[in-house]
């Protein structure tokens, strides 16, 4: 009995990290800081991720050395650190995603962003049908992403069977897995 308990508290486990955004730490071991001219720059490594809603972004730093600002793209491109539309300085500063869209970030020292100090993410758009909310429009004034960026639309895919999203197809399997195991178990 006691395997079975540990199956359910397994799948159960799995099921909440499915449904679970991941967090991505800015900077890896470095944290939030000027990049080295020889490392990666903020933006080639968003570019090498996938960001959706209800993932978030864990911003490390010094809070009496730095801050981070949420900016729009008019500020990002000019390192403005005077027009912000959120402004962190506790040192660990978790930014989540509610939306799909671009979102800007630069440091809250104006020479730090200079020096690169700085970060666009775009998040996905949510495909599942799962949520109500609309991705929010970018502003008029919003250009697009710096340094030749090229972000194509995503192409339309067909939905999942009667219209559930992916995650509770997956989820299902999940279940469906666990559930043969533990049958062929016992």
């Amino acid at each position: 009995m006691s395997n079975y308990v540990c199956l359910i508290l397994l799948s159960f486990f799995m099921l909440i990290s499915i449904a679970a955004g991941t967090q991505f730490k800015v900077g890896g071991s470095n944290g939030w800081s000027v990049p080295d001219s020889n490392a990666m720059s903020y933006n080639q490594w968003a570019e090498k991720n996938r960001f959706k809603i209800s993932d978030s972004l864990l911003f490390v730093y010094l809070p009496d050395e730095d801050s981070v600002l949420l900016v729009d793209a008019d500020a990002y491109n000019s390192c403005n650190t005077s027009s912000f539309v959120d402004f962190f300085n506790d040192g660990n500063t978790v930014f989540s995603f509610t939306r799909s869209g671009h979102f800007y970030f630069i440091s809250g020292k104006k020479d730090n962003c200079d020096k690169n100090e700085k970060l666009v993410v775009v998040v996905m758009a949510d495909r599942s049908n799962s949520s109500s909310l609309a991705p929010a429009p970018l502003p008029a004034s919003a250009s697009p992403p710096p340094y030749g960026w090229v972000v194509e639309e995503p192409t339309a895919q067909p939905p999942p069977p009667n219209g559930a999203s992916s995650r509770v197809v997956g989820m299902v399997s999940t279940i469906g897995a666990v559930l043969g195991a533990l049958s062929y178990a016992f």
